[in-house]
């Protein structure tokens, strides 16, 4: 679960990874009217927040796909291309020039994993408590 503050709107998400594939995510996401109260309603069902992360983020269109380009702290910036078939996908990625053999498809950990190849197949960034632009790189990825 996830509450998101993106400026201009700000959502409340179910997601999961079933598989690194495409189409391997499920999410289901609303909008809300208040980050602060949506964390509330998640607390009082029982749920505990484990993690604050801040990202930066632009996101483009391009025909029927969403283009976005995410950094994360720690991170070299990533693009994410999204739409509802794998077909759009690829026609969008054709048009920046991605070679779709470089897809790599899943959460945000596979990012980290792959930049940083010795961090711990069971580690994740959502471990940790806060995850900021202003702080040193965690011990985890050194």
């Amino acid at each position: 679960m996830r509450v998101r503050d993106e400026g201009n709107k700000v959502t409340a998400t179910y997601k999961q990874h079933a598989d690194l594939s495409f189409g391997g995510a499920r999410e289901i996401e609303v909008v809300v009217d208040d980050f602060e109260m949506a964390v509330k309603l998640f607390e009082a069902t029982g749920l505990v927040s484990k993690s604050y992360q801040e990202t930066k983020r632009e996101v483009w269109s391009l025909s029927d796909a969403t283009i976005t380009i995410d950094i994360w702290p720690w991170l070299e910036p990533l693009v994410e291309i999204e739409a509802k078939t794998q077909e759009s996908v690829k026609a969008a990625a054709a048009a920046l020039e991605f070679d779709w053999k470089d897809a790599v498809f899943g959460g945000i950990m596979v990012a980290y994993q792959h930049q940083y190849p010795n961090l711990a197949p069971a580690a994740s960034i959502i471990d940790l408590p806060e995850v900021k632009f202003d702080m040193p790189l965690p011990d985890m990825l050194k």
